[in-house]
């Protein structure tokens, strides 16, 4: 049953797998792996991370009086946002920006959650441990993310990762029929219930595609507002659970099911999967850019940060 992880504990920087399987790797390990619980204490916290993480707590704090924030507008936030009573910090790695965050907040004396997938987080230092929640993760290539964020958002919603594993080998591989070696972009409909999660999978465009493949992300009611002026016959029109009846030709349209009860982490294993499906019908962009990618980012951040995430 743990094949996908397997693959993910001994794959190196020749043979690294697409997003779809870490997808499965991370439901595989979900399946088992006990998480981290806590309780926000805070009346009206700050809720910060980079890209991805920013993300993802807008989607663990949806429901929640919080002030979100991310790298470029955190300091702007505390400055200028009275009642701020806490911070919850996340961040798959505890390293780059959040080191630059946790310093900030315990500086200011607000306490902190840090919320990561690594025990041995450089921010931590600036956290009481008490305060710190580890999430279990997967091996994976650099920037994949999927079993980190992932294992966060099942610490929320409390779905079931057999159901969805099933569900992708059962359904959505059998949904998935066209050619996708004959477009050069994708537009992707979703639900306006994950309107939050549309800059994960614009993320995961730049990470693996950009700029010889381009991805647009839009819910049903954004796509009323001429999103689709300009055509092109090389773009697929790709709609998760409500069928795409009005955009894009017809012979450019793909429908993926969704499981009846579905939320946060089942979505993002199903688009993530989706992503990596795509990217098995193109050359490895960015298998062949991730080493000399890490290279230039060490550089900018003054320590190693590996193509390979143990």
């Amino acid at each position: 049953m743990n094949k996908n992880i397997e693959i993910l504990q001994n794959f190196s920087l020749k043979n690294m797998p697409n997003l779809d399987v870490a997808v499965l790797g991370a439901l595989e390990l979900f399946m088992t792996a006990k998480l981290p619980k806590y309780t926000v204490k805070f009346k009206k916290p700050l809720v910060v991370g980079s890209v991805n993480a920013a993300f993802t707590g807008r989607i663990l704090f949806s429901d929640k009086d919080v002030v979100f924030a991310d790298e470029s507008n955190f300091l702007e936030k505390l400055n200028n946002i009275k009642g701020i009573d806490g911070a919850i910090l996340i961040s798959a790695s505890g390293s780059k920006h959040a080191i630059v965050i946790a310093r900030e907040l315990k500086k200011r004396g607000i306490e902190t959650f840090l919320i990561t997938n690594n025990e041995n987080a450089p921010a931590k230092r600036f956290i009481t441990k008490e305060n710190l929640f580890v999430f279990p993760k997967n091996r994976e290539p650099y920037t994949y993310n999927t079993s980190t964020y992932m294992g966060m958002m099942f610490g929320n919603t409390h779905e079931d990762p057999t159901h969805i594993y099933n569900f992708l080998e059962k359904k959505t591989k059998k949904e998935i029929k066209k050619d996708f070696s004959k477009y050069d972009s994708y537009y992707l409909l979703v639900p306006e219930k994950f309107s939050e999660m549309k800059g994960m999978f614009l993320t995961k465009f730049d990470e693996m595609f950009q700029p010889m493949v381009s991805g647009r992300v839009f819910t049903f009611e954004e796509s009323k507002h001429a999103k689709t002026v300009v055509r092109s016959n090389k773009e697929l029109f790709i709609s998760f659970g409500e069928e795409n009846k009005f955009y894009g030709p017809t012979k450019n349209r793909m429908h993926i099911t969704l499981p009846r009860e579905i939320n946060y982490a089942g979505f993002l294993a199903i688009v993530y999967y989706l992503l990596g499906r795509v990217q098995a019908k193109y050359p490895p962009y960015f298998q062949k850019g991730i080493v000399s990618y890490c290279q230039n980012a060490s550089k900018i951040f003054g320590y190693e940060i590996k193509p390979i995430v143990e």
